[in-house]
């Protein structure tokens, strides 16, 4: 089920964003194998491999890729394959054998996906790094803080999996469409930086237009405007107001009972600090709950801030599916939704071989050619 059903896609096993990419090609209908090592490799989660969420959807199998027929295994499942993706330094696939010079020569439609955070090339392309580097150098991470504050972590959303997963997973659907439509493959570059640097793009053009501060905490969205922050209320829970808009501004305060004319201009950036520090005494005067009852549903812009716990059981995420539970782990559904071609449930990660043959037949081996490659260690 779902849009990308019928495409076949090579996923060499990894962390972070490239299985991050891996589970929304899966999720979404497409044949996604994974080729895992056989040696412990540290992937995915400690414990039961459930909890590995970005795992799911897709068949698994432990290839030696030191030996020849490994590598010979891997191109074999290229060749017929619509995309290949991984997420090692530049030049390791190469001296694998499994290069993209390699796999085109042998498949011309193939789109080889490339998920690194420096890319392919660059100065720092062989350094280590993880998700809060790439995003410090792309000058996203500077921005992204409290007034007075160091530069905030923003988890590994903005670097890992909006800069990376997400731009890998367009650069191989616009390639595959591509190969479509001219009968050639090509490499997609997706690096963490890039992405990053360009999820950020609204705020180069703020910048330039005089509307941004370097300053953490003085702008509009980085909670320095008052009508665009994160309160306390009385139970010590919080709830999150983003009425930025002139009539729901209207619409908040209306509700909360304040006489506008008590309340600094909008864009007052001098009295923003005054405006804060009345409203966060309004909100300490009662329970989240109970400003949920009050605007919550309207056009204040108004929500809670739920943990992981609490969004599931939220009324609004039940109606919309937006959580689903594989395997007794409750984890989040696919996304986007489509009207016509709908994405089937996920199914629960899997240990690499743990399907037997069938994940390979699906390849077009057939059992003895997979038997042999036990016998002869290539499979685990």
């Amino acid at each position: 089920m779902g849009p990308l059903a019928g495409l076949k896609i090579v996923e060499m096993a990894g962390i972070g964003p490239a299985p991050m990419c891996a589970m929304l090609l899966a999720d979404l209908g497409a044949n996604v194998l994974r080729v895992d090592r056989q040696e412990p490799s540290g992937l995915g989660l400690p414990g039961a491999a459930r909890f590995s969420v970005t795992q799911r959807s897709r068949h698994a199998i432990a290839v030696d890729l030191k030996r020849r027929g490994g590598v010979e295994l891997v191109l074999r499942l290229a060749d017929t394959a619509d995309a290949l993706i991984e997420g090692f330094r530049p030049g390791v696939m190469e001296r694998l054998g499994l290069g993209p010079e390699t796999c085109l020569a042998r498949n011309s439609r193939l789109v080889y996906g490339r998920m690194t955070g420096w890319g392919q090339e660059g100065p720092l392309a062989q350094a280590a790094g993880h998700d809060l580097n790439y995003i410090a150098l792309a000058g996203v991470l500077h921005s992204i803080g409290r007034a007075g504050a160091p530069p905030t972590p923003p988890l590994n959303l903005v670097g890992d999996f909006g800069g990376g997963a997400l731009y890998l997973a367009l650069g191989v659907a616009c390639g595959i469409i591509a190969a479509q439509r001219s009968g050639k493959g090509q490499v997609v570059d997706a690096a963490m930086v890039d992405g990053a640097a360009s999820l950020a793009a609204m705020f180069w053009g703020l910048r330039a237009a005089g509307q941004m501060s370097l300053t953490r905490g003085e702008n509009v969205l980085d909670s320095g405007a008052f009508f665009y922050d994160v309160y306390e209320c009385k139970d010590g829970k919080y709830i999150s107001l983003a009425a930025i808009e002139d009539k729901f501004l209207a619409e908040f305060l209306r509700r909360m009972e304040i006489d506008p004319q008590e309340m600094p201009a909008k864009l007052d950036r001098k009295r923003w600090p005054e405006a804060k520090a009345k409203l966060q005494a309004r909100f300490k005067t009662r329970t989240r709950e109970e400003w949920c009852r009050l605007l919550e549903g309207s056009d204040a812009c108004f929500a809670p801030v739920l943990s992981l716990d609490e969004a599931p059981a939220h009324p609004h995420n039940i109606a919309r599916g937006t959580f689903v539970e594989v395997d007794g782990i409750v984890q989040p559904a696919p996304a986007p939704r489509f009207s016509r071609t709908p994405a089937g449930k996920p199914t629960p990660p899997e240990l690499p071989g743990e399907r037997g043959n069938a994940s390979l037949a699906q390849w077009g081996l057939t059992p003895d050619e997979i038997d042999a490659l036990k016998r002869s260690g290539v499979l685990a």
